[in-house]
């Protein structure tokens, strides 16, 4: 509403004109209480700022907005090393296989399976089997009585089995199956299997129309076994868990949910969990320590089963906030290790609709336990990528490239196999990639004590926090400072710093530190910096090159601490005295008390207007937070009021 018009030395209150004993005194009202301090001060004990510091990674990533101080150790998105605090360091490198063979030509197409017998390491493209020579980084092709060998069809899936005192790798491939015990002779058996498994000294298969089989003997004849009873192509994966009982049993993952194998009545058993359709449920799931793990999408569930009860967990990637679009897609696989649960996320593939084009593809596992295939849908712009959990927060392992983007990963394997150590290996662009992976967790500042370790990191990697508001979305903020501890920083491992304010995707650098220390940034050229909400960038980089020297570095990022300042937005007091001595513009001085009164009881704002000392009218919505009267005694009304007029 517009100012109401008044002349000086009177105001207007709550539909009253009243006249001014003394002139109105204005003070700012919009100010937070001062803090109090208990015990030993902090980096938050300034009175005039507030500060929130990282400096805990383990959290991981997938929250965009945070909450909260329990979001603190959290990332939006990271493609560093978060599992240690006070470490933010780059991630182990990943290396690349030679896509050559042993005389040099090219070998193209899909990597179907990764497998291991022995020491050796097996891989597939399409069809055609390989096994790796690390010595000269070069893959053989498998023979069989002297001739190069080739699968009938696709692999789908492939374990390691031990029967008869002998080591097998056997290959699913729809058609049938196959299996070897050298690189020299394979067997074909035109029994269908499209998934694979190890369990009471049989070797199991299941068909895509859910009919399962077993054999006692490598080379035996399949004897048929239970039917799954869903709709053919419905079966997604076959593994080993635990019942009820805690005693071991077959699994069969499919589109709608979980059913276990009743040996002794050769039957399928609806288990507790089942879930909706959906066509990538179940695809590539394990048992990990007390658990099975089953995929849904980009959602992974986590299932418990116990005496009549079991309990399902949500505690995929699709938690909390998720991941960005460019890094969203399908679990196609989980691994376990001796300290996390890996997960193969296609970015090719879109959790919702299926391609009537399929290809199928094929994820190897630990021996005896299957994970594995599904189809793959029109490829996008997404960068695929394997992440990892170790029951507290999910953390990025590898991701494709920008220049890789629409590339699907294929293939999973944790094996000591092909370099006599703990590594990952999998297949992505026609390319068997591997990185190593640690036993335990192991602090980085003390790797490099470690004798003959063969850690070596990425060449650079970024680490995104979440949107920072101070919990106060619609206060305004000011950026004061930024400090930044960084550890084992020089002019070749550097840490460069961006900020980017108010859910905009549009970074501000403020600099590179390429020396060990606190570096402090300033915002705004001191005068700092507006915002509702703010994120930071650090992109962490190593000197390029791939001496064991250089790629053993890595700048680490001890802490990151922001000072800053919350203004509320300016509200304003008033201290008024107003004169109810005489009749005043036809209200006598009763009636300029009874109208004060309501005023001051009235459970609305009330409208406020005078003129300042310019001569400007001001107008406010005010609630009356205090009143103080001076009458005359006994039937005499006149006197004055001191009140004060706070903006709410």
């Amino acid at each position: 509403m517009p100012a109401k018009v008044v002349s000086k030395n009177e105001i207007y209150l709550g539909g009253t004109y009243y006249p001014l004993a003394r002139p109105v005194q204005s003070v700012l009202a919009s100010i937070y209480p001062s803090k109090v301090v208990i015990g030993d001060t902090t980096k938050d004990s300034n009175l005039r700022s507030s500060v929130v510091a990282w400096s805990d990674w383990r959290g991981g990533i997938g929250v965009e907005r945070m909450q909260g101080p329990a979001d603190v150790d959290r990332a939006w998105y990271s493609t560093c090393n978060l599992r240690h605090r006070h470490h933010l360091v780059l991630p182990a490198k990943s290396t690349a296989t030679a896509s050559t063979d042993a005389g040099g030509s090219s070998i193209t197409g899909i990597v179907s399976f990764i497998q291991d017998l022995g020491t050796i390491l097996y891989a597939g493209w399409a069809t055609v089997p390989y096994y790796y020579s690390e010595a000269s980084d070069r893959w053989t092709r498998v023979t069989s009585s002297s001739s190069a060998y080739s699968f009938p069809s696709t692999p789908s899936d492939s374990i390691t089995v031990r029967m008869g005192g002998t080591d097998y790798i056997v290959v699913a491939h729809t058609t049938g199956y196959s299996y070897f015990s050298s690189a020299t002779t394979v067997t074909d058996k035109t029994t269908d299997a499209k998934y694979l498994a190890f369990w009471d000294d049989r070797l199991w298969g299941i068909d895509k129309s859910g009919q399962l089989w077993y054999t006692l003997t490598i080379a035996g004849t399949p004897v048929n076994d239970a039917k799954l009873p869903v709709q053919d192509d419905f079966v997604t994966d076959l593994f080993v868990g635990r019942d009820a009982g805690g005693e071991q049993i077959l699994y069969a993952a499919t589109k709608v949910g979980l059913y276990a194998h009743d040996v002794a009545n050769a039957r399928w058993v609806e288990t507790q969990f089942q879930l909706p359709f959906h066509e990538y449920n179940g695809v590539g799931s394990v048992r990990w320590r007390d658990a099975v793990y089953n995929p849904s999408g980009l959602g992974i569930y986590k299932y418990i089963n116990g005496n009549n009860n079991a309990v399902v967990t949500v505690m995929g990637p699709d938690r909390d906030d998720g991941l960005p679009a460019t890094y969203r897609g399908t679990v196609k696989q989980l691994v376990g290790t001796h300290t996390e649960l890996l997960a193969a996320v296609d970015a090719t593939t879109s959790p919702g609709a299926v391609s009537s084009t399929s290809v199928p593809h094929q994820y190897g596992a630990t021996a005896g336990i299957g994970a594995h295939s599904s189809p793959v849908i029109a490829a996008s712009s997404g960068q695929s990528s394997i992440v990892a959990w170790n029951d507290t927060g999910w953390e990025t392992k590898w991701v494709s490239g920008a220049g890789a983007a629409g590339k699907a990963i294929n293939t999973m394997h944790v094996t000591n196999a092909g370099k006599g150590d703990y590594r990952l290996w999998w297949g992505f662009d026609g390319k068997v990639y591997h990185q190593l992976i640690p036993f335990d967790v192991t602090n980085p500042s003390q790797l490099s004590a470690q004798d003959g370790t063969d850690y070596e990191y990425e060449s650079s990697a970024f680490h995104e926090t979440p949107w920072f508001d101070a919990q106060q979305s619609d206060v305004d903020k000011l950026a004061l400072k930024l400090k930044v501890e960084v550890e084992d920083a020089s002019s070749n491992e550097t840490v460069a710093v961006q900020y980017a304010t108010d859910y905009s995707d549009s970074y501000t650098t403020m600099g590179t530190i390429t020396s060990t220390g606190t570096t402090t940034y300033t915002f705004g050229s001191s005068l700092g910096t507006a915002f509702r909400s703010i994120k930071f960038k650090l992109t962490l980089s190593r000197e390029s090159g791939t001496t064991a020297a250089i790629m053993k570095k890595s700048p680490d990022v001890v802490s990151l601490a922001l000072e800053y300042r919350k203004k509320l937005d300016a509200k304003y007091g008033h201290s008024v005295e107003v004169s109810l001595n005489k009749t005043y513009k036809g209200k006598t001085p009763k009636q300029l008390r009874s109208a004060l009164v309501s005023a001051i009881e009235s459970n609305t704002l009330n409208e406020f207007t005078f003129r300042d000392d310019s001569d400007q009218a001001r107008n406010y919505y005010v609630d009356v937070t205090s009143a103080t009267g001076i009458e005359y005694t006994g039937y005499d009304e006149r006197g004055t009021s001191r009140i004060t007029l706070v903006e709410p």
